[in-house]
């Protein structure tokens, strides 16, 4: 009797969704600056006194310190998304990277006007190219196949 071996099946649609949606998470925060996150400038009292015992109560150090974590955490993510791309094949990676990874949106069409390709060809290599960086990146999204026993 052979034994056989079933592949999971992707789900193109929405692993491709799930890969734009961290493009352009990643645009985001190519420019993300945290404004929220002002130290207070007036002073506020509290009937509890002080307590000398080595623990950060100030908000300004623990807004700088949250601040430097996000930051820490924002380039952590560029990084990745950059490493990622870079595994791609160079096709692949240039309308990646035209597409989705520039300061301004830019529109399919000009993408593949800019790399000299054919409208045709854009479409075929774009998602594959999606597909396989969310490959890259383990975020591929599989279909759920529900089988009845016979």
């Amino acid at each position: 009797m052979q034994m056989m071996f079933k592949i999971p099946q992707i789900d193109n649609e929405a692993t491709i969704e799930k890969v734009e949606s961290i493009l352009e998470n990643y645009r985001i925060a190519l420019f993300m600056e945290p404004l929220d996150a002002q130290p207070k400038i007036t002073s506020s009292f509290s009937i509890v006194p002080p307590t000398f015992n080595n623990q950060h109560h100030s908000t300004t150090e623990d807004l700088a310190v949250k601040r430097i974590d996000q930051e820490r955490e924002r380039k952590k993510f560029l990084n990745w998304v950059q490493k990622c791309v870079n595994r791609l094949s160079d096709q692949q990676r240039a309308i990646v990277v035209k597409r989705y990874m520039e300061h301004e949106d830019v529109y399919d069409y000009e993408t593949y006007n800019d790399l000299g390709l054919s409208e045709r060809t854009y479409y075929r290599i774009k998602p594959k190219a999606l597909i396989r960086l969310a490959l890259i990146m383990r975020i591929e999204i599989y279909k759920e196949e529900f089988e009845e026993a016979i």
